[in-house]
């Protein structure tokens, strides 16, 4: 059976965004970075974080509703209603992830499928997981980078919108490999997001082609 072919609609106007953080925030802010700038045509509708983060601080100095929303005690189905209210109300037309150390559960990924993008800090499918940075490095890798892909209901899985490489150099530590790794996310991610918004995408089973031209 052939795969079908699904293209991402150009968004008219402004895009609507929820990004969900668990940390620091330095993703979400090089994409408060490119909307200020205008490379984005985007409005950041509202952050959630599953923590007590310095991402949320970031949000609100901007004026960007932030929320906590902890998972404590709470079931995993309970914590996932609560973050799903707040995202029907900004209604967005896609949710980043940028550094949400939670798996999302399979029904919530089948509600937004492929209107959900992920960056992770390895070249997948190599080093999935928490600490992509620490286990490329362990490893002794040569080239390692990050991946931008539309999350489906496994971990660090589905199809790849764009992955950046990143050279390991002989006077490299773990810390100056990571510092370089950001930067490179730090691009990555908005390019991929500002090709999402302008229609440029077309996914074919694990495949993503990217077009040449704006709303296809």
């Amino acid at each position: 059976m052939r795969d079908k072919e699904v293209v991402i609609p150009r968004i008219r106007g402004k895009a609507r965004l929820v990004v969900l953080v668990s940390g620091s925030g330095t993703n979400l802010q090089a994409i408060i970075n490119a909307v200020d700038k205008g490379s984005l045509r985007a409005e950041i509708k509202a952050v959630v974080a599953d923590r007590k983060c310095y991402a949320v601080e970031r949000a609100l100095k901007r004026g960007i509703p932030a929320y906590i929303v902890e998972r404590g005690a709470l079931s995993r189905e309970s914590h996932e209603r609560e973050i799903l209210k707040i995202i029907r109300l900004a209604d967005p037309h896609l949710i980043v992830l940028a550094g949400y150390m939670l798996l999302l559960s399979k029904s919530f990924v089948k509600k937004f499928r492929y209107k959900i993008i992920n960056i992770h800090p390895a070249l997948l499918p190599a080093f999935p997981g928490t600490h992509g940075y620490e286990d490329a490095w362990e490893y002794g890798v040569k080239v390692s980078g990050c991946t931008v892909h539309f999350v489906d209901e496994e971990m660090d899985h589905g199809p790849i919108i764009i992955q950046k490489p990143l050279l390991v150099r002989e006077d490299d530590t773990l810390e100056s490999f990571k510092k370089r790794g950001l930067r490179n996310e730090h691009i990555a991610f908005p390019k991929a997001i500002k090709m999402f918004i302008e229609g440029r995408l077309v996914i074919k089973g694990r495949r993503v082609a990217i077009t040449g031209k704006a709303g296809r």
